[in-house]
């Protein structure tokens, strides 16, 4: 872990708030914004939606009455909010893309956005990886998509996850061999992991 990260902690800033509210709330996006938006990139892959459902998160914490209470364990309650809300916004693309591609071509909205034909047409192959990742157990899916979607190192995705850099390999291994399967060990994706 980062030094950065080593020098606070969550009760400090449960400290923090009993005399200044405000600033140990502006301490806790500062210490955890950026990693929350990683986090969220590599479920919603898109940095906009990303950034929007941190802000979402960090809202939802400023009402979150619990937050300052002692036994409370806020970086958790963040990461579990935030992994919530961005399956839900996959979930909702992925309803909203269906329902176009279900649509005769003819019917498929044309002109502006130019890009939403090609985004029609290249949501079934999204769709089909998504599926995918869905059969994965929730540790393999996690491990694929902070490598390949997020862009993370071995070192950082085991600062991350808290484990040791051997299971990161390990697990990543078998995230990839059971993705494999599930595509089929020609799939371009699957190639391209090897």
């Amino acid at each position: 872990m980062s030094n950065q990260r080593r020098k606070g902690s969550d009760p400090d800033l449960k400290l923090i708030s009993r005399s200044d509210p405000r600033r140990a709330m502006d301490l806790v996006v500062q210490r955890y914004r950026d990693r929350l938006t990683w986090h969220a990139l590599c479920i919603v892959k898109d940095r906009q939606e990303a950034a929007d459902a941190v802000q979402e998160v960090f809202i939802k914490a400023m009402r979150e009455r619990r937050l300052w209470n002692p036994e409370f364990e806020i970086r958790a309650w963040l990461f579990r909010v935030t992994t919530n809300l961005c399956y839900n916004i996959v979930r909702d693309k992925n309803r909203r893309s269906g329902i176009l591609a279900a649509m005769p071509e003819e019917q498929v909205p044309q002109g502006r956005p130019p890009a939403i034909r090609e985004t029609v047409l290249r949501g079934q192959v999204r769709k089909g990886m998504l599926e995918a990742l869905n059969a994965l157990s929730p540790k393999h899916r996690e491990i694929i998509m902070l490598r390949y979607y997020g862009g993370l190192s071995y070192r950082e995705i085991a600062e991350e996850l808290q484990i040791r850099l051997g299971t990161v390999m390990s697990r990543l291994s078998r995230a990839k061999t059971n993705l494999g399967r599930v595509l089929g060990p020609e799939h371009p994706l699957v190639v391209e992991a090897r």
